[in-house]
């Protein structure tokens, strides 16, 4: 019998709260090496704030957040510069620099490496761009975008980082069917053909049954589940079944 990897990334214990709203209440899950774990939950339950406190912006009360396999609880701002290099986030909004286009917001983190000339630079960027299907709109600026496309581009953009691992935040969100299931097969992808480690935050169960090879379910603070879906599907925690069957009744992504 193999023997279990060291985890990548991992909560020990970690309760973070703001003011006297407790968000996160002893949550402890770890992520395996090229393993996709999913954060469900309704909103306000700690999903956002999980992976703030896994690239360093936010700091736990108590507990241990481990990333990279460095615990990096305690760790100064310029420490995370090293982590945020293997780690990197796909923010709900994008985030992209509204100023520069498409071909220039995926080449900027090649740029800061600074070992490529323009030609590699282009070379590699209309390479991702074509990978997560918007090669097409490398001149465009992203107010040209709709918000999944925004989402894709991000998504280029942070593989130009050459990350190990990426967390995302709620990918399909505000998006339309057709372009949740493209960024879902995305996701997929780039799991199978990249072996990235990730994280995707959601309240999405279809994405989650489509990729996900565990899950956390907070509630209340509380990691009440965290396991393989097949593991869910036969709990008798009613909040679990109840979240299962209000999932039930959306209309398909």
């Amino acid at each position: 019998m193999r023997a279990r990897p060291e985890p990548y990334i991992e909560f020990k214990n970690v309760t973070k709260s703001f003011g006297s709203h407790v968000v996160l209440d002893d949550v402890s899950f770890d992520v395996l090496p090229g393993e996709t774990v999913f954060i469900l939950g309704r909103s306000g339950v700690g999903k956002s704030v999980s992976l703030h406190h896994i690239m360093g912006f936010l700091k736990p009360d108590s507990g241990r957040v481990i990333v990279a396999y460095e615990d990096i609880t305690d760790y100064t701002e310029t420490e995370m510069e090293a982590i945020r290099k293997k780690v990197t986030m796909v923010f709900q909004n994008g985030a992209l620099f509204d100023s520069l286009t498409v071909g220039e917001n995926v080449a900027f983190p090649l740029r800061e490496r600074g070992d490529l000339d323009e030609e590699q630079t282009f070379q590699i960027v209309d390479g991702l761009l074509e990978m997560v299907g918007v090669k097409g709109m490398r001149d465009l600026l992203p107010s040209d975008l709709s918000t999944g496309m925004k989402r894709s581009v991000a998504i280029a953009r942070a593989l130009a980082a050459q990350p190990e691992a990426i967390l995302y935040d709620e990918p399909t969100t505000m998006v339309d069917p057709l372009m949740a299931q493209l960024l879902g097969d995305l996701i997929q992808k780039l799991k199978h053909q990249l072996k990235l480690t990730s994280i995707v935050v959601t309240h999405d169960m279809r994405l989650a049954q489509k990729l996900a090879d565990r899950v956390v379910f907070l509630h209340e603070g509380k990691a009440i589940f965290f396991g393989p879906l097949s593991e869910w599907e036969s709990s008798s925690q009613p909040v679990l079944q109840e979240f299962l069957k209000l999932d039930e009744l959306r209309p398909p992504v």
